[in-house]
């Protein structure tokens, strides 16, 4: 299945040198739950397999896994890492939330 979610350089950069030290769990899994102060949350886990139904982002020796689920809020999103003053994280910038709360993990629709 084809998605429409970028992953960028910063972000594929930073997850080479996540699973570096990662003998089994080279792959990042991308997801979207229901909870944190918005309604819905990111998730990010190393997973060492892929599902049959995943949807599969790659760049620059970094892969990143969404589910269908997860996938239809994320449609049209970035992925990045961002190293700021205040920290570094993951972010995803999604045109479908309508809201988000002010560390970026969670959002509402």
């Amino acid at each position: 299945m084809s998605a429409n979610v970028i992953l960028t350089e910063n972000a594929a950069r930073r997850i080479s040198e996540i699973i570096a030290d990662e003998p089994k769990n080279r792959l990042l899994r991308v997801s979207v739950e229901g909870g944190g102060c918005s309604g819905f949350q990111y998730k990010f886990d190393l997973v060492p397999d892929r599902a049959e139904d995943d949807t599969v982002l790659e760049r620059d020796g970094a892969t990143v896994l969404i589910d269908p689920v997860s996938l239809g809020f994320l449609e049209g999103s970035e992925i990045d890492f961002v190293d700021e003053l205040i920290g570094a994280s993951f972010q995803i910038r999604n045109p479908n939330a309508t809201a988000s709360c002010g560390c970026g993990t969670s959002f509402s629709l």
